[in-house]
């Protein structure tokens, strides 16, 4: 047993939670400690294609929007990897994802308080607030750790729609294990990608690319009624500011369900430059004749059947009619769902609800619970419903770190910037 009381326990280590953790490092009133039960840190390693870049600025990194004097800055990263010039010379606002993902593993390896290898299994109430249950996942040896707050950063996991999960093996896959399935994907005779957003383009593009070499037929559907592009104009992104996740927050459930569906033109879209890329290469191709590749829109797959080669059950959705779809490898860039620990199952019936799956999360991340308390259960997964669109954006993981340790420490370590926008979200007094 560990007999220190820290202030926080931080449950998982992505990106979120390792910001968190870098911001509380200087402050010396905050005692923290981070689980997280994979070897390492690695951010979407399946994601990793060379040549991807990350959809926000290298600004909205683990820590400059609190602090840009702080040494876990991406800039800090460049310059201590004598890349400034180069960086310079690459002059781009976005950065490659892989260099994301070094950046993010740089900055674990300097702090003390992340422990990987390390799962948590069980949280309790206990006198001091919390009693944490942690297996190192080696050699399954349990210890015990008492913090008065936690924070759930538990990511999201891969979501597969009930029809297609019984298929998942070699031969289908979730995007998020592309990579470590790519050279056997690219044995097949007839590839297809199924997805709408970002993941399945670019999956789909780099296979495009490889396409000559191997001589496979490449196809893409989508349920979407079309390949729709990401809305990056200056205004829209504005709805990624800490102004309007305020005036989100303030609505009735209701409202923001609504409003969640209004925004999806910033949530689920394509980037204008990865749809151009797919179309020039497809144009390029095509002076030499028929291009190898079916894409289809509106096209639900509900089902996979494997009878010598797969069978994608689709409909039509427009006209509702349905037809089977032959090929013998397939992509499933279906997304993801919030990954909520067992454990949270004992905080149900303590916990305010908004509906069946989602909780009540207050302005500054706490889970409501029915019965107020001074320990604190901060959430930083499955929160859209409460705070927008902004709740898996990078850009602004920032904020929700600042207002934590804020509540926290009971005083104003990092002051969270308002009336940073030009357009207004509220009504006029």
């Amino acid at each position: 047993m560990n007999e220190q009381v820290y202030d926080v326990i931080g449950i998982g280590i992505g990106p979120f939670n390792l910001g968190l953790a870098a911001l509380i490092e200087p402050v010396e009133e905050i005692s923290a400690v981070f689980f997280d039960k994979e070897e390492k840190f690695e951010w979407h390693p399946g994601m990793l294609i060379d040549g991807t870049d990350l959809q926000v600025p290298f600004l909205a990194d683990l820590v400059t929007f609190a602090d840009p004097t702080s040494p876990y800055t991406f800039l800090n990263y460049i310059h201590k990897q004598k890349r400034m010039y180069p960086f310079f010379y690459f002059n781009r606002f976005d950065i490659p994802r892989q260099e994301y993902n070094e950046y993010a593993k740089w900055v674990e390896a300097q702090l003390k308080s992340c422990h990987f290898q390390h799962e948590v299994v069980d949280v309790k109430n206990h006198e001091y607030g919390y009693e944490v249950t942690v297996k190192q996942t080696k050699s399954n040896k349990e210890e015990l750790f008492y913090a008065k707050h936690v924070v759930l950063g538990t990511g999201a996991v891969p979501f597969v729609p009930k029809g297609l999960k019984h298929s998942l093996g070699n031969d289908v896959v979730h995007s998020s294990s592309y990579l470590q399935h790519k050279e056997h994907l690219q044995q097949g005779h007839h590839i297809t990608v199924v997805g709408s957003g970002q993941s399945a383009a670019e999956i789909f593009y780099d296979l495009l690319k490889n396409q000559p070499t191997y001589g496979y037929h490449l196809s893409w559907f989508t349920r979407s009624s079309n390949f729709q592009q990401l809305d990056q104009s200056k205004l829209a992104q504005e709805l990624f500011s800490p102004d309007y996740v305020q005036h989100f927050h303030d609505l009735p459930f209701k409202e923001r369900i609504q409003a969640l569906e209004d925004l999806n033109p910033l949530r689920n879209g394509i980037e204008a430059s990865t749809l151009q890329h797919i179309y020039d290469l497809m144009y390029h191709r095509s002076i030499q004749g028929e291009v190898p590749v079916t894409i289809r829109a509106s096209i639900e797959v509900e089902g996979i059947t494997n009878e010598g080669g797969y069978h994608l059950h689709c409909r039509q959705k427009q006209t509702n009619k349905e037809f089977a779809y032959e090929t013998d490898r397939v992509v499933l860039a279906t997304g993801y769902k919030p990954h909520l620990p067992k454990w949270m199952g004992k905080f149900h019936n303590e916990i305010e609800w908004e509906d069946d799956k989602r909780f009540k999360v207050m302005k500054d991340y706490r889970l409501q619970f029915k019965t107020p308390r001074d320990h604190y259960m901060f959430t930083l997964t499955n929160i859209e419903h409460s705070h927008g669109s902004s709740a898996t954006n990078l850009g602004l993981s920032v904020q929700r770190k600042q207002c934590i340790v804020n509540t926290i420490a009971g005083k104003e370590i990092y002051p969270v910037s308002f009336n940073t926008t030009f357009q207004q979200f509220d009504l006029p007094e």
